[in-house]
C-alpha cells in the first residue's frame, strides 16, 4: 500500500465546455466540467475550468494549492461510474502512461510487497500472478532487487507484463472490484 499524498496535478480525461448534458439548468447557470485522473493516486477528480480555458483529453493541468491557471475549484472525487464514455475510454491510455512515468515507484513495489495475512501476499492481489510468480519474485529480489519493468519480466518466468498487470490492477480498483487498495485514492462509499 503506498504512500498518499495529495494530488497536485492531473491529467484531463473528457473536457465539457457546457457541463453535463444531463443537467437541466438553463445555460446561463451550467459551467464547463473536466474529468480527470490525479497523477500521484490516480484519483477521479470533477474540476471546474476557469472561464474561457479549453482542455484537451491528456493535457496536464496543476490542481494544487497554489495559483491554477487553467482549474478554477476541484468539485473533488468521482467514482469510475460517474465518468463519461470519452473519459471511460481515455482512462485506460492516461494509466498506462502514468504507471510507465512512475516505473520506479512500480518497480519499488515489486521490491518490497509484503504479505497482507498469513495466506495471501500483497503480490497476489494483482492479476495474473499465482502463488507460483510470487514466489518466483520474492526469491529474485532477495538475489538483487529489481531494476526496472524489463528485469523483472526478464527475471520471472511467464510473468504477465508489470505494465499491464498494474494497469489492470488499478482499473479494477478504480472500479471499486477490490477489496484491499494498493494505488488508487478512492471516492468513500465507492460507487
Amino acid at each position: 500500500m503506498m504512500q498518499r499524498k495529495k494530488e497536485e496535478e492531473a491529467i484531463v480525461l473528457d473536457f465539457l465546455p457546457h457541463g453535463y448534458p444531463f443537467d437541466s439548468r438553463p445555460m446561463h447557470l451550467k459551467t464547463a466540467i473536466v474529468q480527470a485522473i490525479g497523477k500521484q493516486n490516480f484519483t477521479l477528480l470533477e474540476l471546474v475550468p476557469r472561464k474561457g480555458v479549453f482542455l484537451q483529453p491528456y493535457e496536464e493541468v496543476y490542481i494544487g494549492d497554489a495559483k491554477r491557471d487553467k482549474i478554477h475549484h476541484i468539485n473533488g472525487k468521482i467514482p469510475s461510474s460517474k465518468l463519461t464514455q470519452t473519459a471511460k475510454s481515455e482512462l485506460k491510455h492516461a494509466i498506462e502512461a502514468l504507471v510507465k512515468k512512475q516505473e520506479p515507484k512500480f518497480v519499488e513495489f515489486f521490491n518490497k510487497a509484503q504479505p497482507v495475512s498469513t495466506r495471501m501476499h500483497v503480490l497476489e492481489l494483482l492479476p495474473g500472478v499465482g502463488k507460483k510468480h510470487m514466489w518466483e519474485i520474492i526469491e529474485e529480489r532477495k538475489v538483487e532487487p529489481f531494476k526496472s519493468f524489463e528485469d523483472i519480466r526478464k527475471r520471472v518466468k511467464l510473468m504477465p507484463a508489470p505494465v499491464t498487470t498494474i494497469v489492470r490492477r488499478i482499473n479494477a480498483e478504480l472500479e471499486g472490484k477490490e477489496k484491499h487498495v494498493l494505488f488508487v485514492d478512492r471516492p468513500s462509499g465507492n460507487d
